[in-house]
């Protein structure tokens, strides 16, 4: 409730707008009030408080300076990364300028309400962006953690240490206890304490190998070497012997057929020497047959032997009665008389010379005898059916197979001779 003076109340507004006199609200009315007195001429008032209803012109706007990129950081102290740079906020326009009153006498005019002052809004944040696939990007802040300007120079400079993602997650780990680096191969190998005399000896008494040890190792590399030693002779025995003695015996056809081609006149033979070729069509065989039955002349050569030496002496394929005998391999060296044991009688087997062909059949075979048994060459061998003296032929081998410690013989008896001016018989054409 307000006092009146008269006919007015102390302290109000005085008629034209001026304050009355006496006593105001505030002070003595001879005081300056910045609120209720008016405004110099050519001065701006409050940047918060503003007339209402005065007319404004128009003031020219001025180009603001475009503002750097600011870095960021967060309520923590600890710079934030973005994806893209923060939008600028729109430069501030100035507020127009009233325009100035005439020169009169001022006029009081009730004081408008303030209006509440407010912070400036925040900058709204910016949204995150995908990378630019090119472009340096920002260099973080190792230095501070307060609020400064951008440095444009660090920002161009080309970031050569870890990703945006390391740098992140180191940000976030400062002040921890950072793990203890892995023990490096030059740590582990840090010489150990010297051993004592008696630990040494221990040491390389532990490393010595025992004697069963050693045994071991030596019987074990010597049956190695008699393994392989034994594989290199059945290969030897198996295989090459075949090989070598079958060129031998090619060789040696070859020769006799040469011989027969010269006409050379047929005398008495040397052990060794070829003089005829056997066939047995029925095994596929064709084999020189020399004189003498040594093993390493004649035999082992791939050839058949003819008995001719000492007791032993038997008669040749053009003689008029007598036993032809002959011996050979059945394994290993050519092996000419492997499968004579599949001879079954009326097989034929053919004896070629110089000057006519011989052709025998298949009468009776002995699987086994002794070796010394040299009555299965004689003139009417025992045991071959025979009864009287003619025209034989006997072979004979090795018996079981790989052994000698048997014999095995095979008789036959002559069916035809046949010059060679007649040509090749029946049984070699067939």
């Amino acid at each position: 409730m307000r006092r009146h003076r008269g006919d007015r109340p102390v302290g109000g507004a005085r008629t034209g707008g001026g304050q009355g006199c006496g006593v105001s609200a505030v002070g003595p009315e001879d005081e300056y009030d910045p609120l209720t007195d008016p405004l110099p001429p050519g001065e701006l008032g409050s940047p918060w408080f503003r007339p209402t209803g005065v007319p404004e012109e128009e003031l020219p706007q001025q180009p603001q300076p475009v503002q750097q990129p600011q870095e960021w950081y967060d309520p923590e102290g600890y710079q934030r990364d973005w994806y893209v740079q923060p939008e600028q906020e729109p430069a501030p326009q100035p507020r127009p300028q009233a325009q100035p009153r005439p020169q009169a006498r001022p006029q009081r005019r009730p004081m408008p309400d303030p209006q509440p002052m407010f912070d400036p809004a925040p900058a709204p944040e910016p949204v995150p962006a995908p990378l630019p696939a090119s472009g340096p990007l920002p260099v973080p802040d190792d230095e501070t953690v307060a609020l400064r300007t951008s440095d444009t120079r660090r920002a161009a400079e080309t970031p050569t240490g870890p990703g945006r993602a390391e740098r992140r997650r180191a940000a976030k780990g400062r002040g921890r206890r950072r793990p203890e680096p892995a023990p490096t191969a030059s740590d582990t190998s840090a010489p150990a304490k010297p051993l004592s005399r008696v630990e040494a000896r221990r040491a390389a008494r532990a490393l010595k190998d025992s004697p069963a040890v050693i045994a071991s190792r030596a019987i074990g590399e010597l049956f190695i070497s008699f393994g392989v030693l034994l594989l290199l002779f059945v290969t030897y025995q198996l295989w090459w012997t075949n090989v070598r003695a079958g060129q031998q015996a090619n060789q040696e056809t070859n020769k006799i057929q040469d011989g027969w081609a010269k006409g050379r006149t047929p005398g008495v033979f040397e052990p060794g020497q070829g003089f005829a070729i056997m066939h047995i069509p029925k095994l596929d065989v064709v084999v020189p047959i020399a004189e003498g039955i040594s093993k390493p002349k004649v035999l082992d050569r791939g050839m058949v032997g003819h008995y001719a030496e000492g007791k032993l002496e038997t008669a040749m394929p053009a003689d008029k009665s007598g036993n032809f005998a002959v011996a050979g391999h059945r394994n290993t060296h050519g092996e000419p008389f492997r499968y004579i044991n599949r001879l079954k009688p009326g097989d034929p087997i053919v004896v070629e010379t110089q000057d006519a062909y011989y052709t025998y059949t298949m009468a009776s075979i002995l699987p086994q005898t002794s070796p010394s048994n040299v009555g299965v060459i004689g003139p009417v061998p025992p045991g071959s059916g025979f009864t009287e003296p003619g025209r034989y032929i006997t072979l004979t081998t090795c018996t079981p197979e790989f052994t000698s410690t048997y014999r095995m013989i095979v008789w036959g008896k002559m069916v035809e001779e046949r010059p060679r001016s007649k040509g090749k018989p029946d049984a070699l054409v067939g």
